[in-house]
């Protein structure tokens, strides 16, 4: 039951997650939004490797490239080489305070942003903008934030009635 228990907090913070990434904001707010599906999967990936992985990475990838209407399997691609990264680096990057971790962070929102651009840049050739940068930026900023707060999902206890 425990381990059901323990799954249903992954699940629900995912769904927490793509309600933030598909989040209707104004234009002007909308390019600093970050990646948060992405963040959480880190988090979930570097806390609990044996429970979250690149198979979950592409499937929330899936999902989120059905909400957000991209090309179909380019977030899939995206999430699951930066999660690859992440299971491989995990037990190195435990160890690492906060804001060390936030410059992995930063590499890893980076590399998936450029990944899409490149998808997208296959389909019809685009520049790269300023506002390029923003989401990376924003999700680096937040990570201290999507940290604590899934430490805090993740060491919660069920209260029994």
């Amino acid at each position: 039951m425990s381990n059901y228990y323990g799954f249903g907090k992954i699940i629900l913070s995912m769904i927490l997650a793509m309600c933030l990434r598909i989040a209707p904001l104004p234009p002007e707010l909308s390019v600093f939004n970050p990646d948060w599906v992405l963040l959480v999967l880190i988090y979930w990936s570097l806390a609990v490797p044996e429970r979250v992985g690149i198979f979950h990475a592409w499937g929330f990838g899936l999902l989120t490239d059905v909400l957000t209407g991209r090309l179909f399997g380019q977030y899939a691609l995206a999430y699951s080489l930066v999660i690859y990264i992440c299971l491989k680096l995990h037990k190195r990057l435990r160890q690492f305070p906060i804001l060390q971790q936030g410059l992995f962070i930063f590499f890893c929102l980076l590399l998936s942003q450029l990944l899409l651009f490149l998808i997208k840049n296959l389909q019809h050739p685009a520049q790269l903008h300023g506002t390029f940068w923003l989401p990376v930026f924003t999700g680096t900023l937040f990570w201290p934030m999507v940290y604590t707060a899934m430490r805090f999902v993740r060491l919660s206890r069920r209260i029994k009635e």
